[in-house]
């Protein structure tokens, strides 16, 4: 590859390291392992750099290849996949008259997500970073029909889960 090519991987990747980031602290437990997923998303976003056409932009494709990448590499190691902990970072504010009504609710939410499958993390994931349904779909590979129905199913699942 020639240097256009390497300076443009380099810029977009470092302008959407934070979607690698937080796919990384989805699905997985501690920094090494964060790191080490890091690195082979990382490797198949240049990998697939050259396959990358520009028909849609440029985080959805990132979003795609890493959430690919996670699923597959966590599913060819057959492992039980644990997220990190959320208490661990968690930034509490030193207050007496602090309310941490919202902090349990964060606490509950990121638990009974760690109880859904890989697809459906990621579907909860890319709810939550407010994609529409047309960027799921396409992330995700599959219809919008399809992510909508899904996201119905998952939000039954988490309001059994947080509501037994």
């Amino acid at each position: 590859m020639d240097k256009t090519v390497e300076d443009n991987f380099v810029t977009l990747l470092e302008e959407n390291q934070n979607i690698v980031h937080k796919i990384c602290r989805l699905y997985t437990n501690n920094r090494d392992q964060h790191n080490d997923l890091f690195q082979e998303i990382t490797i198949q976003l240049w990998r697939a750099f050259p396959k990358f056409r520009g028909d849609s932009k440029f985080s959805t494709w990132m979003y795609r290849v890493g959430l690919n990448t996670a699923i597959t590499l966590y599913r060819k190691s057959k492992r039980t996949v644990q997220t990190q902990d959320f208490d661990s970072v968690m930034f509490r504010i030193s207050s007496q008259e602090y309310d941490d009504t919202v902090e349990q609710q964060l606490k509950l939410m990121y638990s009974a997500v760690k109880e859904l499958n890989d697809i459906d993390k990621a579907l909860v994931f890319l709810y939550l970073e407010d994609k529409n349904y047309s960027e799921i779909s396409e992330t995700l590979g599959i219809t919008e029909v399809n992510a909508r129905v899904k996201m119905n199913r998952v939000k039954k699942k988490l309001k059994k889960i947080l509501n037994p």
